[in-house]
């Protein structure tokens, strides 16, 4: 009986956080859609008309906007990303800020990418994923103490079984392949 328990909880374990990932629209990796690979600058595919529009057509709101600057950010089309939160209502929304400091620190520009994650957190403090690519950056930088206390906001916040955190920590731990 403890051997199963012992060879299970892995498997366990790992579903857990893989249910927790896929339950948040936030922290999982987007799929790719005609967005990214058929549209151009700032434009986002419309499902009901099938083909690609002008992102600042009155027919989105900011979570569609929000959506496609997701997967064009993980795409690594940060121009195109940066065309759409343009568009949005209200283009400092803490989700967009988080991508604004998403796209800085894909791009190197550390002080940035900090900025604008702190913008996300004054504006929205649990913002998990938005302490998480902090943190992320923070690591990279060489502040892994200061990654810890984004990792320990994470928890208090109520984020121990999510992706923001599990991707923190393995970034923590040196895990490569593990982060955004």
């Amino acid at each position: 009986m403890r051997r199963t328990f012992y060879t299970a909880l892995p498997l366990f374990l790992a579903m857990t956080i893989n249910a927790h990932a896929a339950g948040s629209e936030d922290s999982t990796p987007p799929k790719t859609t005609s967005t990214t690979t058929e549209c151009t600058d700032g434009q986002i595919y419309d499902e009901d008309a099938k083909v690609c529009v002008d992102a600042d057509q009155q027919s989105f709101n900011d979570d569609q906007r929000y959506d496609a600057v997701r997967e064009l950010a993980y795409a690594g089309a940060y121009d195109r990303a940066y065309l759409v939160m343009a568009s949005a209502d209200e283009p400092n929304d803490a989700r967009f800020l988080n991508y604004r400091g998403f796209i800085s620190r894909k791009q190197g520009k550390m002080a940035d990418a900090m900025a604008y994650y702190g913008a996300a957190l004054e504006q929205d403090p649990d913002y998990i994923l938005a302490r998480s690519y902090m943190g992320q950056g923070l690591v990279s930088m060489g502040d892994v103490d200061g990654a810890k206390q984004q990792l320990r906001e994470i928890i208090q916040r109520g984020g121990r079984e999510t992706w923001a955190y599990v991707s923190l920590k393995a970034a923590i731990n040196g895990k490569p392949g593990s982060t955004y």
